[in-house]
């Protein structure tokens, strides 16, 4: 029995040792691999381009949000500087929706881009923006039509107003 044990133990330890270590082996050949066909001759160009993706694929691997990691690495599978930049505006947008107070405004963008935080923030940046503008108008055959258009849509609400006076 201690011999099941022993092996169990190995192999553990072989594969939270070895397999990464070989793992993060093939991304830095990877990684270098594309800085090379990129800059075919210019080796302090590949050199840039190797340390910013190698530090981009440390910082990934370290990041704490799993859902937003997701969605960065879907978008940029192969490109860990994109996936960093994408990570932290998605994150940064997470965080903003969490925050944000009007309910109605919030599940427009919620419908509108259920699994895409930093457009989330885009959308009800711009919905609420265009629900405040159409709090304040005041031409009530214009607003009527507006409404009734497009009455879950603040910004269609608002360019179906401002087309009726051409303006944009």
């Amino acid at each position: 029995m201690k011999k099941c044990h022993i092996i169990v133990i190995i192999l553990t330890v072989f594969s939270l040792v070895v397999v990464p270590r070989a793992f993060a082996q093939s991304v830095e050949a990877k990684i270098h691999d594309a800085a090379a066909a990129a800059y075919p001759n210019d080796p302090r160009m590949q050199r840039f381009v190797y340390e910013k993706q190698m530090a981009a694929y440390r910082y990934m691997a370290s990041v704490a949000d799993q859902e937003v990691k997701n969605i960065a690495f879907a978008e940029y599978p192969e490109d860990y500087a994109m996936q960093k930049f994408t990570y932290d505006k998605q994150l940064s947008a997470k965080r903003y929706m969490a925050t944000v107070v009007d309910t109605e405004v919030k599940r427009i963008a919620l419908r509108e881009y259920p699994n895409d935080y930093a457009m989330q923030k885009f959308t009800y940046d711009k919905q609420l923006s265009a629900k405040e503008y159409m709090a304040t108008v005041q031409d009530g055959p214009a607003k009527r039509n507006a409404l009734r258009q497009y009455p879950k849509d603040y910004s269609m609400q608002k360019f179906i107003y401002d087309q009726a006076f051409g303006q944009r």
